[in-house]
């Protein structure tokens, strides 16, 4: 479909005009839209996790707000707390751990693993 095509049929199954996205995304978009109707959305589990239950879900682990995070890194001590919206580390708002273990090391690592959390976790 040509990017016409696409803003049009957007429009037609999602009620709403097209995003400023790529026709590649908007293809995506338009998919997920397509099997969505056919087949049912997502479970009411995975609604609440994606929507925000108050729980911060790593790697399959659920982190309760409040929850601290703790880690020795090349004999400095790394704390982050849990938040309903995510983490705060340094006293900044933070989305992903894996931000923050990439502002402490310096380079792109897992932040669940490098904290030791889900199924990434070292034993």
């Amino acid at each position: 479909m040509s990017p016409a095509q696409l803003r049009d049929a957007w429009l037609s199954h999602n009620g709403a005009p097209a995003p400023n996205l790529s026709a590649d995304l908007l293809r995506l978009g338009l998919a997920y839209r397509i099997q969505e109707n056919a087949l049912g959305g997502l479970t009411a589990p995975v609604r609440r996790q994606l929507e925000g239950s108050g729980h911060a879900a790593v790697d399959g682990a659920t982190l309760k707000p409040g929850t601290r995070l703790l880690r020795t890194w090349n004999g400095r001590s790394v704390s982050v707390t849990v938040t309903e919206t995510g983490f705060d580390y340094d006293g900044k708002a933070w989305a992903s751990l894996t931000a923050i273990a990439k502002s402490v090391t310096g380079f792109q690592c897992s932040g669940p693993r490098f904290f030791g959390i889900g199924r990434h976790a070292r034993s």
